[in-house]
């Protein structure tokens, strides 16, 4: 077995071991539940909105090149400045090129996935480089020395006494403050962060064509302030996220607030087209957008795993999971955790790596049914799995097995044959571990239904 997914098993043991977490984890997704519910009702139609996203999506990802042409060529005319980078490390090299350029000693960041994709807070310390997390959920992470536990909810596993706890080690405030105190005090920090940074950066939910603008969304005004007092703004950005045209954001802002966090309309939605205009008097001084691959284009020329790159990353396909609600999102030890992560993690980082991910699934198909743009995450799993058998990435020990239940399966009277004590003994052997320490193995009878069947009806 590899060691990754050695690694993932014994994690996903002690957490699914751990009570406190999942009540911790069932409270929060719980309260996301009721919101959701509520956020629904905006749409008068709701399975003709989801439609009409996922075939925007369709068309996007299927002229992806023409899309990111036109949209650079736009950006460009109104002088901001376009850099593609195939892989994270060309990614972490531009965005430090620009900060040396800038003489850059402090950054400040709104939330963004792709930025942690490429490992860029621990990238920047290591040339000298301030890297702030501004975002309240991420700045908490930060604090912790923790990734994101969620996409969209970072702290999501963290109760607020366990937040009061990390402000007094950390800031040395007192532990008994209250949620809204702890905000206040996470806010008077970072006000000078802003003031001091040379560069912010952000991601961007989505990249539009047809105006060469960069659409973020949010609800603290952090991303908003990231990219007002620095004088360059960064935007890094998968190349998937190109929507054609300006008028789609009238469906995908409800779409993505409803379903990330049961909004009706997140509290800030921004939309840039380029650094600062004569006739404006704030913004930055340059503003460049990094398009990044990263392994993207291997999902795009996967004709059945292509689909994947529709998401939106709302992360309702995490909170409907009952592998991600028992397990949390540490366990995957990926950027991208959950069902999408599970789909998509092995193409970007390697199947002999990570497809472990595609197997840790119940496939029950409530991934697919949440999904705000009908991504069919249940049958994507199934052919990640068949993708790893054809490659041979499985073990000869696995195939070996999977050869005599075919054998033993295909063959009645081998079936008869092998009673209920073989049978037993059989799974006591092979199958114990795997089964888990917290279930009872299965007894099977002494005689099949057939052998009873016949001995019946003679």
């Amino acid at each position: 077995m590899h060691q990754i997914a050695a690694t993932f098993l014994e994690k996903s043991e002690t957490k699914a071991s751990d009570l406190g977490h999942r009540a911790t984890i069932n409270f929060n997704i719980g309260k996301y539940n009721n919101a959701v519910k509520n956020g629904k009702l905006q749409f008068a139609d709701l399975a003709i909105a989801r439609e009409r996203a996922k075939n925007i999506k369709w068309r996007a990802i299927e002229h992806l090149d023409n899309h990111l042409e036109e949209f650079e060529q736009n950006f460009i005319r109104r002088g901001g400045k376009v850099i593609w980078a195939e892989t994270a490390e060309q990614a972490q090299q531009e965005i430090l090129a620009i900060c040396q350029a800038k003489n850059c000693k402090s950054i400040v960041k709104s939330k963004s996935m792709a930025t942690e994709e490429i490992h860029l807070n621990s990238f920047m310390e290591t040339h000298g480089i301030e890297c702030v997390e501004t975002d309240l959920g991420e700045y908490i992470q930060q604090l912790d020395n923790e990734p994101p536990y969620h996409i969209v909810t970072p702290a999501m596993h963290k109760s607020k006494e366990d937040v009061a706890r990390l402000f007094a080690d950390k800031l040395g405030t007192d532990p008994a403050l209250t949620p809204e105190q702890l905000t206040l005090v996470a806010r008077e920090k970072l006000r000078n962060k802003y003031l001091e940074a040379e560069i912010g950066i952000t991601g961007a939910n989505f990249i539009i064509a047809d105006t060469g603008s960069v659409a973020v969304t949010e609800n603290e005004g952090n991303a908003r302030l990231t990219t007002a007092f620095p004088k360059t703004h960064i935007v890094l950005v998968g190349i998937e996220k190109v929507i054609p045209s300006i008028t789609d954001l009238g469906l995908f802002w409800p779409l993505l607030a409803t379903y990330g966090t049961g909004q009706n309309i997140t509290a800030y939605n921004s939309i840039f087209s380029g650094p600062k205009q004569e006739n404006e008097i704030d913004g930055p001084e340059e503003m460049y957008v990094i398009l990044m691959d990263n392994g993207r284009t291997n999902i795009l020329q996967d004709t059945v795993a292509r689909e994947s790159l529709y998401c939106i990353r709302c992360g309702s396909c995490l909170n409907a999971c009952p592998v991600y609600k028992n397990i949390g999102g540490h366990t995957y030890s990926t950027t991208y955790s959950g069902p999408i992560g599970s789909v998509i993690t092995p193409h970007l980082k390697g199947m002999d790596s990570y497809m472990h991910l595609s197997f840790a699934s119940s496939l029950c198909g409530n991934c697919t049914e949440v999904c705000p743009v009908r991504i069919n995450l249940h049958e994507l799993l199934l052919h990640n799995r068949q993708k790893a058998v054809e490659e041979n990435y499985t073990s000869g020990g696995e195939k070996f097995g999977w050869f005599v239940w075919k054998q033993g399966c295909s063959s009645r009277r081998m079936m008869n044959m092998a009673g209920g004590k073989w049978k037993n003994f059989f799974f006591r052997r092979f199958f114990a571990k795997s089964w888990g320490e917290d279930r009872d193995l299965p007894e099977f009878a002494e005689k099949s239904f057939n052998q009873l069947w016949k001995e019946r009806n003679r």
